[in-house]
């Protein structure tokens, strides 16, 4: 790894409810800090992609509970705050003829979850801490 990539954790896990969060409640109980994640399923299977603080530490818990894990080298980098910021970037590398596998943003603590029943999750979710955001607050963020 050089001082310019960042690992990356590919956790394969089953795609039924409950091991997403089996996975992250482990790296909490671990004091590992989650900075960015992607997760990516087939109808049996998923990839949970990982950034985190402290990677060594997260693969061997992981490896403990018995989950597969792979560590790679990724590239992260600062975006312009402005539109047309990610296209820029992905177009530079694109012309040098390097193939871009997927794509996922870190460090923000807004995330987004895809739900079978937004109306269900939504009526679960309210009236808890969490917040939610709205269309209008994505459009004022600046980081």
């Amino acid at each position: 790894m050089s001082d310019t990539t960042v690992r990356q954790l590919s956790v394969f896990i089953e795609n039924k409810s409950g091991r997403v969060s089996e996975v992250t409640g482990l790296l909490g109980e671990a004091d590992v800090n989650i900075r960015g994640f992607s997760v990516s399923d087939t109808a049996e299977y998923g990839i949970l992609r990982l950034v985190v603080d402290r990677p060594d530490e997260a693969a061997r818990v992981l490896r403990e509970a018995g989950f597969t894990v792979r560590m790679d080298d990724v590239i992260c980098i600062d975006l312009p705050d402005r539109p047309g910021g990610l296209a820029e970037v992905l177009r530079m590398v694109s012309a040098a003829g390097v193939n871009i596998e997927y794509v996922y943003s870190l460090v923000a603590t807004y995330i987004v979850i895809n739900v079978a029943d937004v109306s269900r999750a939504l009526h679960l979710l309210s009236g808890t801490p969490v917040r939610l955001v709205g269309q209008e607050e994505i459009a004022k963020v600046h980081l």
